[in-house]
């Protein structure tokens, strides 16, 4: 039997289908709906990542703008701290030199004064003296003794001349004393010798009076380079040549004037076009760095502490080195390749370091005045690297090329070093405290160098046994470096002589 269903029996069905159909389309509508809202949260929040990114980034750059605009500030008020305080200490050194300088002419001329009345006080002296013995006469004592009276008796000159031998002196001026020995007391040969003394000839001459004679001018010269070959104290000195002790030290002084004004304008110059092209060549032959047209040193000489501005000279290096205080003055020289100077500076207190002995000598100022244009002047790590200063790399780990550059640098500095050593060794005064007065120190420091340089170019062989040792520590210096172009120059020296074989430390 079959049963069948009407419409309004399944007429129920299709209302519950449709509406399961309608919240089907409903769900999945808000699915949809909640989807995107989840898509667009996540645009929003990856958005708003990148915004504070960016903005973080933007924070940051600006930052950093500000940290480097304030370093440049501090570095450049450390930059004109350090000008002024530089440009203060300069200016206070040269303002206490020239007070020194004043304050030693006041005492010399103290010195005079009282040298003179000294003097106006003895001869007074000896005028009556001199009348006593001539009985009352007003004629001046005779020159050579003489016999008066029945018993022929003498009348010697007591106050004028004291008697003292001069055997040693006459047996060396003698025509038959052997050169050898005579090279090896005065440091120079006779002809060497014989050609000093006619140079200064017409300057170092004095007259006969009518007291005594003069002093001749073989002797006069003998006086002083035997004092500055040997640094003998004076009395020594007197012993030897049969004079007295004061008329030594006015000889000494007086010849070392006469060579600075006569010889040093032929023997101590800075070289002309000609001469400066021959070194050049010669220098780049030792170290294949051109243009080289000298190597500058500074040493120390030692002094006996000053009277005034005793700090000064205090000399902190060598009072370390040889446990005692020691004082100094400064001698900067430059040299050519055979150790002849051609330029010196002499008489800054000697805590001075040396790029500042350089910045207050004459050869910066020639420089200043463009006069050292394309020409190197080779010095140390206490110089600073200029535009005509050459000086060695001096910061930590060096790469192949600065360190073989250092080298040749090191190799033309020998020369300067070598010509110092030879300059002390010759001249034995320069190694003790002298006696000579600070003030008159120069001038006889000046005579020194003058002589080395005529030994060095009449090919004067230093004696061994007078080989001395330098010892003058460098000190780098506080800005050593004054120019951005002399940096590249130097660098592209560097490079040059390194990969053009020159350096001798080529890569492989």
């Amino acid at each position: 039997m079959e049963t069948f269903i009407n419409e309004e029996d399944y007429s129920h069905f299709y209302s519950l289908f449709q509406d399961m159909e309608n919240v089907n389309v409903n769900n999945t509508t808000k699915k949809r709906r909640r989807k995107d809202s989840d898509s667009g949260n996540k645009d929003e929040t990856k958005k708003n990542a990148l915004k504070e990114i960016l903005t973080s980034l933007v924070l940051l750059d600006e930052q950093e703008k500000q940290e480097e605009t304030q370093w440049v500030m501090e570095s450049q008020q450390d930059k004109d701290f350090l000008e002024s305080n530089n440009k203060q200490t300069s200016q206070a050194m040269i303002d206490y030199y020239s007070q020194l300088q004043n304050d030693y002419s006041e005492l010399e001329l103290a010195d005079t004064l009282r040298t003179k009345r000294s003097r106006r006080s003895a001869f007074a002296t000896a005028a009556v003296a001199a009348t006593a013995d001539n009985g009352g006469s007003s004629s001046p004592p005779p020159l050579q003794p003489t016999a008066s009276g029945a018993g022929g008796q003498q009348h010697h000159r007591r106050l004028w001349v004291k008697d003292r031998s001069k055997d040693w002196w006459d047996q060396h001026n003698h025509p038959d004393f052997p050169d050898e020995e005579f090279r090896r007391a005065f440091r120079m040969s006779k002809a060497t010798f014989n050609m000093i003394c006619e140079e200064l000839e017409s300057v170092v001459t004095k007259k006969n009076t009518m007291l005594r004679d003069a002093i001749p001018v073989r002797q006069r010269v003998a006086v002083c380079i035997w004092r500055l070959a040997t640094g003998e104290p004076l009395r020594l000195v007197s012993k030897r040549f049969g004079l007295g002790i004061s008329t030594c030290h006015k000889l000494v002084l007086e010849v070392c004037a006469a060579i600075r004004s006569v010889l040093m304008p032929k023997f101590l110059q800075w070289p002309d076009d000609n001469r400066l092209k021959m070194i050049k060549d010669e220098f780049e032959l030792i170290s294949g760095i051109p243009n080289v047209g000298g190597s500058i040193y500074t040493t120390h000489i030692p002094i006996i502490a000053p009277k005034v501005n005793v700090a000064a000279y205090f000399n902190r290096r060598h009072t370390e080195r040889n446990q005692k205080t020691s004082y100094s003055i400064t001698v900067q020289g430059v040299v050519d390749p055979k150790g002849v100077f051609t330029d010196v500076c002499i008489g800054w207190p000697g805590s001075m370091p040396d790029d500042q002995v350089l910045e207050k000598s004459a050869l910066t100022q020639r420089a200043q005045m463009g006069l050292l244009k394309d020409v190197w002047v080779v010095g140390n790590s206490g110089h600073p690297l200029t535009d005509w200063v050459l000086a060695p790399y001096t910061h930590q780990n060096l790469t192949w090329c600065q360190h073989a550059f250092n080298e040749k640098i090191g190799e033309v500095q020998r020369v300067a070093k070598e010509a110092f050593a030879r300059l002390k060794g010759r001249w034995s005064c320069l190694q003790k405290r002298t006696e000579v007065k600070l003030q008159e120190l120069p001038v006889v420091l000046g005579a020194c160098c003058v002589l080395h340089n005529i030994c060095e170019i009449r090919n004067e062989e230093a004696d061994p046994e007078l080989k001395f040792e330098l010892f003058d520590d460098e000190m780098i210096a506080e800005n050593g470096l004054r120019s951005v172009s002399s940096v590249q120059a130097r660098d592209q020296i560097a490079h040059d002589l390194l990969h053009h074989g020159q350096a001798g430390t080529r890569y492989r």
